[in-house]
């Protein structure tokens, strides 16, 4: 994944370079920086990264947020169907 990411920065700077202007996905360049702005809360609140946080349980906490979206999902749709 790490080789291909690496293909297509080089690939964009050679367009960039030749005068080549390319359009990003504005979908993604906002999750990108809304993924910065969690990574910086979540290092602040807890003084570690992700990448060094050894400790915790993902599974767990995958699992719990999980079922908090499903909870999303079911109040949403109780919205809809009334």
């Amino acid at each position: 994944m790490r080789d291909k990411l690496d293909e297509v920065r080089r690939e964009e700077k050679e367009m960039y370079l030749k005068g080549f202007s390319y359009n990003k996905d504005k979908i993604v360049e906002d999750l990108k920086q809304e993924l910065d702005a969690r990574s910086c809360v979540g290092i602040t609140k807890y003084k570690t990264t992700l990448q060094d946080n050894n400790t915790d349980d993902f599974l767990q906490h995958l699992k719990e947020e999980l079922m908090d979206a499903s909870l999303y999902i079911q109040k949403l749709q109780s919205k809809i169907n009334k």
